[in-house]
């Protein structure tokens, strides 16, 4: 069975930390670009992040998250994780990973959430100001 599934998640301070892991199963996540979406309440969900295959090695970021969130891959593990750092109110909400339906590269729009199926159920962040 094809899924992945998000963990990590937590109530962290402003400024602070934490690092979000994307494990799949029934699949090589190598092979293909993984995003990283997030919803805060009461808002549409939104792309943060996308990973291509190591084979191709580009990632992507939006510019609220860009220079503070980065994604590496452990193909070892098949995970993806996403390592978020200074930390802001604004950050908090649901973070979601999906597998893309594009195969190892993520599309130049990269944050529409028509490009990924396989949704993971997602992990809490909370950061307090």
């Amino acid at each position: 069975q094809v899924q992945v599934v998000e963990s990590g998640g937590g109530l962290v301070q402003a400024g602070g930390s934490l690092r979000l892991s994307c494990t799949a199963s029934g699949f090589t996540s190598n092979d293909y670009a993984i995003g990283w979406f997030r919803q805060a309440p009461g808002k549409e969900r939104e792309g943060i992040s996308c990973t291509s295959s190591s084979s191709v090695g580009v990632n992507w970021y939006v510019g609220s998250v860009r220079g503070r969130f980065s994604v590496t891959r452990a193909n070892s593990e098949n995970a993806v994780y996403l390592q978020m750092n200074s930390l802001k109110a604004e950050d908090t909400g649901i973070y979601y990973c999906a597998r893309s339906v594009s195969g190892r590269a993520c599309e130049r729009d990269f944050s529409s959430p028509n490009h990924y199926d396989n949704w993971g159920p997602g992990t809490q962040v909370t950061v307090s100001s």
